[in-house]
């Protein structure tokens, strides 16, 4: 069986029962660095009082790099014939780490497989943000380039959903710089060092917060939750809107083709009809 268990992502004692369960049962660890989770291991033993062993445990490194390495027949049998688990660094396997193609091999291979709920920075930011909507949309980390993270962010501001985004101390300032330059009036809530003893939150137009966090000390990890542009509620392009519009066949296809997805040349043909 193959179990992904989520780890604390800064406080300790947000490990669960089952985590810990899993953890001490574990035949074979999967981790994104070996180091961070026999690290972690010694910390629960210390800090937590558990009694973890880690010398009856086999660890792989397993990150976005490899993960493809462990698909095979060889691992495939493990996975049926052993406790593994799978961890991250930090957080919830499979968001924003590596994860997802373990998961489709199980269900591929029909591997008995388990998700553990726990902690996840995401999810908390967004509970903390006091955004009054059940709706959001999770991007992840921007492109790192300029040039490449001008439409996204587009997207992003015009967009009818809270949108949430993960960003290193290193970017935040040009995030919101960015931000500012585009929309300065846009209320933001960032958190940086959730659960951890340095964590701080703003919520504030995007003008203001650029000028807070200059004042402030940045360092640690950020995830920025961005209002929803209400004014775009309701305008969404449908299909019925492309067929409408006195376009030329071919340039219809090509616009519905980019938002299904769908054969550029079965969908001109079906217009053409």
């Amino acid at each position: 069986m193959l179990v992904f268990v989520p780890t604390p992502i800064g406080n300790l004692e947000d490990i669960s029962f089952r985590a810990l369960k899993a953890l001490e049962d574990a035949d074979i660890i999967l981790c994104e660095d070996t180091r961070v989770t026999k690290k972690l291991i010694s910390l629960l033993n210390e800090k937590l009082n558990q009694n973890i062993s880690i010398d009856n445990k086999i660890f792989f490194s397993v990150h976005s790099h490899n993960e493809s390495n462990f698909l095979s027949e060889k691992y495939i049998q493990i996975y049926k014939t052993k406790n593994v688990i799978y961890l991250s660094d930090a957080g919830m396997p499979c968001v924003s780490d590596p994860g997802a193609l373990l998961v489709n091999v199980c269900i591929e291979n029909k591997i008995d497989y388990d998700v553990l709920p726990g902690a996840n920075a995401l999810l908390t930011a967004f509970a903390m943000s006091g955004f009054e909507t059940k709706e959001f949309t999770f991007y992840g980390f921007l492109p790192h380039k300029p040039i490449n993270r001008k439409a996204p962010l587009m997207e992003i501001l015009n967009s009818s959903y809270v949108t949430i985004l993960y960003e290193s101390t290193h970017r935040i300032i040009q995030l919101m710089e960015e931000i500012s330059k585009i929309s300065p009036q846009k209320i933001i809530f960032a958190v940086k060092e959730l659960t951890k003893l340095h964590q701080s939150s703003y919520k504030m137009t995007a003008v203001d917060l650029l000028q807070k966090l200059k004042e402030s000390d940045i360092r640690g990890e950020w995830v920025v939750v961005v209002e929803p542009n209400e004014q775009t509620k309701g305008e969404h392009i449908t299909l019925d809107d492309i067929k409408d519009l006195k376009l030329p066949p071919k340039q219809k296809a090509k616009l519905i083709a980019k938002l299904t997805g769908q054969n550029i040349k079965d969908i001109y043909n079906n217009l053409s009809k």
